[in-house]
């Protein structure tokens, strides 16, 4: 059989999945890689056959995503002739972790085609809610990388189809330890947003890891660091505790490492809302943004010594064998 596995390229989180996916898809049949998008700061170690720039979200700096850049340096023909070029009737199966290109053109050539994505799971009616509705974010849930099938990835297992993280075997093979310092991960937030927020928390040392600089620096208790998914992994295995956006892949980590977690989701960002809620519903503290009101807030968590702990069973076999059965084709 011959497979492509599609991987959308607008954060870390999917590539880093990709790399345990990748070799449980190889035992299914030969499998070609296409990555579009081109706002992720790691590489697959496996041979990408196609790339593309894709459709990308651009992070903003103060939180949110940048819808004026997003839509500057988005071309919506050459997209639409990347669609009808595509060769999605070249493959039996295409499993896509919401990339819109391959999804589009499987449709087009009506080529077998199932996501395996957290996207997907966020389809399901029993997943946790945000507090409101936005209807260009759901939208973009249900037709930027259209599927007639899906197995999806959430924080529980909120319904049939969904299972639990993919955790990565550098921290599934770890020994956490409590270390001094605290991992922060916000890549919507610019540094000098950061650095003079975080600085005001006496006592505490910081690790940064920031999409908005290229070469580490310090400045008193705080490190601010360029992203490095080996040097992001040992800070994170070592840390008393992680701060991050309401993504999948790192609070999924921080939870699994049984560390204190808090999230600040991404304004704007529907994905992020929905996680929230999840990640509120099992326990984890959720602040609304990064701003002076906010630091009690963040003082408090600190002093607390409450932290979540779930147990996330490697599943990555049982996920790919339903996505192949689901999608029809002849493992």
């Amino acid at each position: 059989m011959k497979i492509l596995y599609a991987i959308q390229g607008t954060g870390n989180g999917h590539l880093a999945r990709a790399e345990e996916v990748i070799p449980v898809l190889k035992k299914y049949g030969k499998l070609d890689l296409f990555v579009s998008g081109s706002q992720t700061d790691i590489c697959l170690t496996h041979v990408v056959k196609y790339k593309s720039k894709g459709l990308s979200f651009y992070f903003g700096k103060n939180g949110g995503i940048n819808y004026l850049k997003t839509f500057q340096e988005a071309n919506t023909k050459a997209l639409i002739r990347e669609i009808r070029e595509f060769p999605a009737d070249r493959y039996d199966l295409i499993i896509n972790d919401f990339e819109p290109i391959s999804a589009w053109s499987a449709r087009r050539h009506r080529t077998p085609c199932v996501a395996l994505s957290h996207q997907s799971a966020l389809l399901s009616a029993k997943v946790p809610k945000p507090d409101y509705y936005d209807p260009v974010g759901d939208w973009v849930l249900h037709h930027y990388a259209p599927v007639e099938q899906y197995v999806g990835f959430h924080f529980a297992r909120f319904d049939k189809h969904i299972y639990t993280p993919v955790i990565r075997h550098a921290i599934r093979e770890s020994t956490p330890v409590k270390g001094e310092h605290y991992t922060v991960y916000l890549p919507a937030y610019a540094d000098d947003k950061l650095v003079p927020f975080l600085a005001q928390i006496p006592h505490v040392r910081w690790h940064i890891f920031s999409k908005h600089t290229r070469k580490p620096y310090h400045i008193g208790a705080l490190s601010v660091y360029p992203i490095d998914k080996e040097a992001f992994a040992q800070s994170l295995i070592s840390s008393a505790g992680v701060i991050c956006g309401a993504g999948f892949e790192t609070p999924a980590e921080a939870l699994f490492l049984g560390k204190k977690l808090l999230v600040v989701p991404m304004k704007k960002q529907y994905e992020q809302h929905y996680n929230a809620a999840a990640l509120r519903e099992l326990g984890v503290p959720v602040i609304k943004n990064i701003k002076q009101k906010q630091l009690d807030k963040f003082k408090e968590w600190i002093e607390s010594q409450e932290k979540i702990e779930i147990d996330y069973p490697d599943n990555t076999e049982a996920a790919v064998a339903e996505a192949i059965e689901r999608s029809g084709c002849p493992a």
